[in-house]
């Protein structure tokens, strides 16, 4: 068996739903939605499902969805993308597998950030890559110089990194972007931008790809997500961008791991980027309520919450909450004395964890977050 794979357990976002659901208890823990997501796409995905072709499409993705990708990101996000640019995947993690597969050899360095994806440094490190991880610690969460030059040297090939961040909730500032693009250029080393949480943003936030930063175009992977972006996670939809060098490499990747992407689905995709911008605001304010109303309620239960300016997840500080127990030990707790399943963050860590937080998914309908809070009375 293979040593990386032969030493992994079920992941913890696994763990904790199977107890969930064994249990009765309420899942504030993985991080899906509980409702149907858009009536308009799931009315296009069944529509292209029996009248559309069920053969295999496109390796690289359907030129319809191809283009959407490319003319979504120029009205949101301001980016010069041609569709030839874009490489269609079955869910971000595939396109995670494809763009670490395709770029890194044997001795490698690729810098990440703790909190960390529970996928990537698996992948990583069975590409032959070295991890050469930059924690980052509560409240703020921030990439600072010092940090970045504890990590980079002469075999530094790629710089992997989420924002906005799960699970803190965080998105990069202006510096923390012109810090990174500073450091690929000076390292020559090539991004992966894990975006999947761009439209899932608060408080008026724009996001801002790496990618747009100077002399990154041609350097950075930028990786999006359908499932996030209209609330249908299981549909396992993704892509790629990237200049013509790299999408390329790309795509050869790709055609070895999934080849290709149910074609109704990538029909519902590109009609979904096209939909009005006033879609993506009302979808952003609904999170923003469920938010605001879990966040509300755990105040008024004593509770410490951080900041969160993006993605489905509000954590809590255990430490400043007068809460003993260190994150995992308290999501234990929680799970089988009070009947709400969270996520430790330490999870997140593969050095070096934060022991004193645990993340909360509000994705989910009122009547859902009010049966968790007044479970969540009872304190330790």
């Amino acid at each position: 068996m293979n040593p990386v794979y032969a030493a992994l357990g079920t992941t913890i976002f696994e763990a904790m739903s199977a107890r969930a659901r064994a249990t009765g208890a309420i899942n504030l823990g993985q991080g899906f939605p509980d409702g149907r997501g858009p009536e308009d796409v799931l009315a296009e995905a069944a529509r292209a499902l029996l009248e559309d072709s069920n053969q295999y499409p496109p390796m690289a993705g359907t030129p319809a969805l191809r283009q959407a990708v490319a003319d979504h990101y120029r009205v949101h996000q301001g980016l010069d993308l041609d569709a030839s640019e874009v490489i269609v995947t079955s869910g971000a993690t595939e396109a995670l597998a494809a763009a670490i597969f395709a770029l890194v050899s044997p001795g490698d360095e690729v810098v990440m950030f703790q909190p960390l994806y529970d996928a990537y440094l698996p992948l990583v490190q069975r590409a032959g890559g070295v991890a050469k991880l930059v924690r980052l610690e509560p409240p703020e969460w921030r990439i600072t110089a010092t940090a970045l030059g504890a990590v980079g040297s002469e075999r530094t090939r790629l710089v992997l990194l989420n924002s906005p961040l799960n699970p803190t909730g965080t998105m990069m500032g202006a510096d923390e972007l012109a810090l990174l693009a500073d450091f690929c250029i000076t390292h020559d080393a090539i991004a992966i931008c894990d975006e999947v949480w761009e439209h899932v943003v608060f408080d008026g936030r724009q996001h801002r790809s790496l990618m747009a930063q100077p002399g990154m175009r041609d350097r950075t992977i930028k990786i999006g997500s359908a499932g996030k972006i209209f609330s249908l996670t299981g549909w396992k939809v993704g892509w790629m961008c990237a200049a013509p060098a790299i999408s390329s490499v790309l795509a050869k990747a790709h055609q070895f791991l999934t080849f290709t992407t149910p074609p109704n689905l990538q029909a519902a995709a590109a009609f979904g980027l096209g939909k009005d911008v006033t879609y993506f605001e009302d979808m952003r304010a609904g999170y923003q309520r469920s938010r605001d109303r879990l966040a509300a309620g755990l105040s008024g239960l004593g509770y410490s919450v951080l900041p969160s300016a993006a993605t489905y997840f509000l954590n809590i500080d255990l430490a400043a909450s007068g809460i003993g127990m260190d994150d995992t030990t308290f999501a234990q707790w929680l799970l089988e004395e009070v009947g709400v399943a969270t996520i430790p963050v330490s999870a997140f860590y593969a050095e070096e964890p934060v022991k004193s937080v645990v993340r909360l998914c509000f994705a989910k309908q009122d009547a859902t977050l009010d049966a968790a809070l007044e479970r969540m009375i009872r304190r330790p």
